[in-house]
């Protein structure tokens, strides 16, 4: 039986010359970021009690990342909530 060789040194899981460090958020950035997950939860709470609908819902999370534009919070839209 032949003995397999193999590299076992450890290597990065992304090459450093191809990745470019991101931006900061701003100061702007931040408050949009906190003022739209603020109001979703809101959102979310009364979804959760059935005050308004999930169709109510997505139409309310497609206004507030319309008018808050936040980086982060398009990550968790709602854009098909199931419940």
């Amino acid at each position: 039986m032949a003995m397999q060789k193999e590299n076992t040194v450890l290597t990065p899981a992304t090459s450093p010359t191809d990745s470019e460090p991101a931006a900061p958020m701003t100061d702007e950035q931040f408050e949009r970021e906190k003022r739209y997950q603020a109001s979703m939860n809101l959102f979310q709470n009364m979804l959760n009690k059935g005050l308004i609908t999930p169709e109510q819902y997505a139409i309310i999370d497609t206004k507030m990342l319309e008018k808050y534009q936040p980086l982060l919070g398009t990550l968790f839209a709602t854009d098909g909530l199931t419940i």
